[in-house]
């Protein structure tokens, strides 16, 4: 039973040992062991500020992202857009251009009919007024190729002058 109940002795020397041990430990082992645990938990807290940080940059990052990728998309609108009106107005323009384009050649096409109408009717007038005298002379030598003919024919257009 000695073993289980320790002596007085052995007790004290425990005592004495465990304090030389405590005494040594807190002399030589406990301040560093301090000082680290401190820097342990300084660069944690640190680590901690840094992570927040971070995440805060990040949040920031993202509405930035947010803004400039909302005014890319108004201004990529605002070109379409400008782009769909220019288009408009090529197209209106060209529309314009051809329509005024064909009144001219409707005015020239005009233009040229009535002088080719006009000179056809100059033509025709002058070709019927000389076949009209050529018909004319043939009926006349024909007519009055005697001279009682003719003296009658000039009574005739004398009396008719006369009258009007």
């Amino acid at each position: 039973m000695d073993l289980v109940k320790p002596d007085i002795g052995l007790l004290f020397w425990m005592l004495v040992s465990f304090l030389i041990v405590l005494f040594l430990l807190k002399k030589f082992a406990w301040k560093p062991i301090l000082n680290m645990l401190h820097a342990r938990e300084e660069s944690i807290e640190q680590a901690l500020k840094s992570a927040d940080r971070a995440r805060e940059e990040m949040h920031k990052m993202r509405a930035d992202n947010e803004k400039i990728l909302n005014e890319a998309r108004a201004e990529r609108e605002k070109i379409f857009k400008e782009a769909q009106e220019m288009k408009e107005k090529i197209v209106a323009e060209a529309r314009e251009s051809a329509k005024k384009e064909q009144s001219r050649i409707m005015e020239e096409t005009r233009t040229a009919i009535q002088a080719e109408k006009n000179a056809a009717v100059k033509e025709i007038r002058a070709l019927s007024a000389d076949l009209s005298v050529r018909i004319a002379e043939k009926l006349l030598r024909r007519e009055l190729s005697n001279d009682g003919q003719q003296k009658a024919l000039l009574k005739q257009l004398t009396d008719e002058f006369t009258a009007n």
